[in-house]
């Protein structure tokens, strides 16, 4: 964990353009110039479509047949894809032996406030359709895809669908009303994000919408019933207290968390795996959490002499 790689990223970060108001198609070119890496060269990609969603599938060389990520992508419900996302999301999947799938989800302000949570419940409600054992399903999503994984699993949970084995959210954004502390107290250490950028992103997403309503800000939600959660949040960013808060709703409501704060990186750090010690570190965290969470939930496997003396 060096001092300089922090450095040389935070200078990198702070030295891209800064505009508070883009227009989103703008930024989204801007952001997936900038943020775009390719799958490893061990993770296959295919494009399909689940739940009427595109979406792109990332396997593993050697993965097991066994066990699913659905990820969800961050971009504040305005820019990103599972393209720009297909690097991080392939490291995941190598990394925790499981194939993944990210779908296209609709983004603000084109489909605005509830589009996306339709979405990423219609590839959850599908997957489990199409026969995934819930035990053997993880989900994962950054910034506005980690509040949106959250916001999933409440409605999954609130249609009587089953849980999965467990949740991973990166730098999550969970309060779209931007009550944190740390929006202000950390304006100046993040190199990435202002509070206006964030309101800007809520306006596009929420317009004049109650953004207290859980499943936009699902720091306010019951997390009751809920499966394991992996937080993992830096220090140097705005969004610091919505990871931390979450964790306490979550712990409050019985949920079976673990909050990982690492210090002096930046908002959503796991990007730069392979530049930064610390992103590494954190992905091999989450993959021994959701692969050891998979393994913890799937059935034993029948006993030889089970398998002999089943149904007469």
């Amino acid at each position: 964990m060096t001092r300089q790689q922090r450095d040389t990223l935070d200078a990198l970060l702070r030295s891209a353009p800064s505009d508070p108001h883009p227009a989103p198609e703008a930024e989204r070119l801007a952001f997936a110039a900038a943020l775009t890496r390719p799958a490893p060269d061990d993770v296959a990609t295919r494009r399909t479509v689940v739940g009427g969603l595109p979406a792109l599938e990332l396997e593993p060389a050697g993965a097991a047949g066994r066990g699913r990520l659905l990820y969800l992508h961050g971009g504040g419900y305005v820019i990103g894809s599972p393209d720009t996302h297909a690097g991080l999301v392939g490291e995941l999947a190598r990394r925790t032996g499981v194939r993944a799938t990210s779908p296209d989800y609709r983004l603000a302000p084109e489909h605005p406030f509830p589009a996306p949570v339709d979405d990423g419940l219609a590839v959850y409600r599908a997957l489990l359709d199409d026969g995934t054992d819930p035990r053997e399903l993880v989900l994962a999503g950054d910034s506005a895809g980690g509040g949106l994984a959250i916001a999933v699993l409440l409605a999954a949970r609130d249609a009587g669908l089953p849980q999965p084995a467990a949740v991973a959210v990166l730098s999550p954004w969970t309060d779209l009303t931007l009550g944190g502390e740390s929006i202000r107290t950390k304006e100046q250490a993040d190199p990435i994000f202002t509070g206006d950028h964030l309101r800007a992103y809520a306006d596009h997403y929420l317009g004049d919408r109650d953004r207290s309503q859980p499943l936009a800000s699902p720091v306010f939600a019951d997390l009751t019933g809920l499966p394991p959660l992996l937080i993992q949040v830096g220090s140097n960013e705005v969004l610091l207290d919505d990871a931390v808060r979450l964790a306490g709703r979550a712990g409050a409501d019985d949920v079976d968390v673990t909050l990982e704060i690492r210090p002096h990186v930046p908002h959503v750090f796991q990007h730069h795996y392979g530049r930064l010690d610390e992103a590494d570190a954190a992905l091999d965290g989450l993959a021994r959490f959701l692969g050891g969470k998979l393994a913890a939930a799937r059935p034993a496997p029948a006993s030889r002499a089970q398998a002999a003396s089943g149904p007469r």
